[in-house]
């Protein structure tokens, strides 16, 4: 049994508040393990031929969908060791559990079930694509949320690769009939979604005959493209990337004849996580070190740390680590196509520059747990900044360098999103008594955060339902009054 991860965020919790305390902020942050990485790994070990051990696993809600659906489609799945939320203080464990998956060595062998996968993206989209190829019949729906969430343009690619697939409404609940992922070639938006690429891809080796998706107009988040790459070639498939000289355009290619092979992977450490902590250096002017991920990491999600650089801090990168210390923040204006994640922490950092930001290039982050442009331009408008919803991004004016600041704490409803409810908590270092409503949200991809900030010198408490309150500590909470 996977066990469930450290309360870090007490389930009675009505609102989380951050805050600096008295003496230094900053230190050193041990990140836990990819969520992009983990869940691809989780499927590839899944449809490989033999045993594959997943260190450094990531333990949070859509790992947990992600186990739970392979599992009851025929795959064993056990847990064993490590840390769940290897991500706190230098002294925290360096690792997180793994996963040791015996692969079904090609298609499920379950051939009909329905899946509830609430809120999870990824594991809604690579499972969709894997079980049209597995011959079988399967419903596969989540949450209210998700149903909201678009899937038509993978419907579409699978069904013209030979697959039966329906999705009346273009979101979740999908349809999936018997049919066989034949093959062929394919032309593929890349405006939308990634992770509807990556699907196509992770399943490719499950294939009759060769893929190529060649892709139409704008491709956004490529570097997760390329983390489905790399991860393929890890376990043995198939796969080739280059760009069309006709046309300038992105050509993907999986050749079948081989398929997953068993391995031993290591995950490493989560590079959009990693964005809180380069953020909190950046409000506080502390230097932060974050270790799990470094210079050479594929993640595009470490190219936070350069945009932090532009408006001020100093950075270093290591190997495996990252430092950045803060600085006299003003605005930039950023091309975030190719990391839309991180756009609600920069727009948090960039309240409190000097000077107008712009964060442009990222319309895809209206389809993600929420709508983040117009959930980030909400919640922290409350704190009376001044935002500009954009076509496909988001305008900040800064606050800082005015003689009089506008801005005051309010309580901020995450909308049901992870990384609103993290961006905003940042927010607090440098504006406390900010309150995050329904602080839970955060296990979705991360359970340890508000410990991992507690480990850095943050004061974080919780008011819980029964009128009392939580103070979160480096090594766990002490309930006050």
């Amino acid at each position: 049994m996977l066990h469930p991860p450290p309360e870090t965020v007490p389930p009675m919790a009505l609102t989380a508040r951050v805050g600096p305390i008295s003496g230094s902020f900053g230190g050193t942050v041990r990140l836990p393990g990819s969520k992009s990485l983990t869940n691809r790994a989780l499927l590839m070990a899944a449809l490989a031929e033999g045993t594959s051990r997943i260190s450094n696993l990531l333990d949070c809600d859509d790992s947990r969908y992600m186990i739970g659906a392979l599992r009851k489609l025929g795959v064993v799945v056990e847990i064993a060791g490590g840390s769940p939320a290897a991500s706190l203080a230098a002294s925290a464990a360096p690792a997180g559990p793994a996963a040791i998956v015996r692969g079904a060595g090609g298609p499920f062998p379950v051939k009909r079930g329905e899946l509830f996968l609430g809120n999870a993206g990824t594991t809604t989209r690579f499972l969709t694509a894997a079980l049209a190829a597995s011959e079988g019949t399967y419903l596969v729906d989540g949450d209210e949320r998700m149903r909201r969430r678009p899937i038509g343009d993978l419907v579409e690619a699978l069904n013209d690769l030979g697959c039966d697939v329906r999705a009346p409404t273009g979101s979740p609940p999908v349809d999936i009939r018997p049919g066989r992922l034949a093959g062929g070639d394919i032309r593929m938006s890349g405006r939308l979604s990634s992770q509807f690429i990556s699907a196509v891809l992770l399943a490719g080796p499950l294939a009759r005959g060769r893929i190529r998706i060649r892709i139409q107009g704008e491709l956004v988040s490529r570097p997760y493209i390329d983390l489905t790459i790399e991860g393929m070639r890890a376990f043995g498939a198939s796969v080739s990337s280059r760009i069309d000289v006709m046309d300038g355009q992105p050509v993907f290619d999986v050749r079948p004849a081989r398929g997953y092979s068993a391995r031993d992977y290591f995950v490493e450490g989560d590079a959009s996580a990693a964005s809180y902590f380069y953020a909190s250096a950046a409000l506080t002017g502390a230097t932060v070190r974050v270790e799990g991920v470094g210079r050479e990491t594929a993640q595009g999600d470490i190219q936070c740390a350069e945009v932090l650089a532009a408006m001020g801090c100093r950075v270093t990168k290591e190997e495996n680590a990252v430092i950045v210390t803060g600085g006299l923040l003003r605005g930039v204006d950023w091309d975030c196509s190719e990391i839309p994640d991180v756009v609600p922490t920069l727009a948090t950092v960039a309240l409190f520059a000097r000077g107008r930001s712009r964060f442009r290039g990222a319309a895809h982050l209206r389809h993600k747990e929420s709508d983040r442009i117009a959930s980030v331009a909400s919640e922290l408008g409350k704190l009376g900044g001044t935002l500009r919803e954009l076509r496909d991004g988001i305008e900040v004016e800064g606050t800082a360098g005015r003689e009089r600041s506008p801005l005051a704490p309010a309580q901020i409803d995450p909308w049901g999103d992870h990384r609103i409810a993290m961006a905003l908590s940042i927010a607090s270092l440098a504006l406390p008594g900010i309150s995050i409503r329904r602080p839970q949200v955060v296990a979705k991809s991360f359970p340890g955060f508000f410990q991992a900030l507690a480990s850095l010198g943050a004061q974080v408490e919780f008011d819980l339902e029964d009128g009392t309150a939580v103070r979160l500590e480096p090594e766990g909470v002490d309930r006050g009054s």
